[in-house]
């Protein structure tokens, strides 16, 4: 079972990449966001997750480790087949599904091809409470890829283990809270996001505070 690759990317395609290792080609799928941080003739290191089939082997390609544990995730869900989860990975990073998912926003994995509303609902009703992580170490491995982003991989899983401590520090009061921002005219994801940052800010805040703290997260951004 092959784990890792690393080797000189020979092509790269709308939703695949040849990576040649000491002259064997490797054809790997991947998400839109992995293909973005490879460059042609460049070396590369991909981690793998090998699908067997009865009629086929595939290989899929990660920039990271939390792609690659959000890919096993999704892939669990019913209805999500590998090739409907590298188009979610496409268009959320780990950092955006684990917000998508506390947040029980379904219109953020509608924005992924092959994903209807009723899929949508499943992914986000089967994975609520579920913490896709893995050791920080292995997060912020470099795999010697140009990155396509401004942040990190080890800056993006700090920033999303932080947002998960909210979460889990009184689940019910932050949901309470969305709700209220929710009725007040704001996005779902937006809402979760700013009474996440406000919980974090101060966690032991009655709910009047912590949605007056989230109107300030809201100002802010303004």
């Amino acid at each position: 079972m092959i784990a890792k690759l690393k080797g000189i990317i020979d092509t790269i395609g709308e939703d695949y990449c040849i990576i040649d290792v000491n002259g064997v080609g490797y054809l790997v799928f991947a998400s839109a966001k992995t293909l973005a941080r490879l460059a042609l003739k460049a070396p590369a290191v991909l981690l793998i997750e090998t699908v067997v089939r009865e009629d086929s082997i595939s290989l899929f390609g990660f920039a990271d480790a939390l792609e690659k544990e959000w890919f096993n995730t999704l892939t669990k869900v019913q209805g999500v087949g590998a090739k409907v989860c590298l188009s979610i990975l496409s268009v959320l990073s780990p950092l955006q599904l684990a917000q998508a998912v506390n947040a029980q926003d379904k219109a953020s994995f509608t924005r992924a091809s092959g994903v209807g509303p009723k899929l949508a609902a499943r992914i986000v009703t089967e994975l609520k409470g579920k913490i896709v992580s893995v050791p920080m170490a292995e997060v912020a491995k470099d795999i010697n890829m140009t990155m396509g982003e401004n942040i990190t991989p080890a800056e993006e899983a700090e920033i999303y283990q932080d947002n998960l401590a909210a979460r889990d520090d009184d689940p019910a009061k932050m949901e309470d809270a969305i709700s209220a921002l929710v009725n007040l005219g704001y996005q779902r994801l937006e809402a979760y996001k700013a009474v996440n940052e406000a919980m974090l800010k101060a966690p032991e805040a009655e709910m009047s505070e912590l949605i007056r703290l989230a109107l300030k997260e809201f100002a802010a951004k303004d």
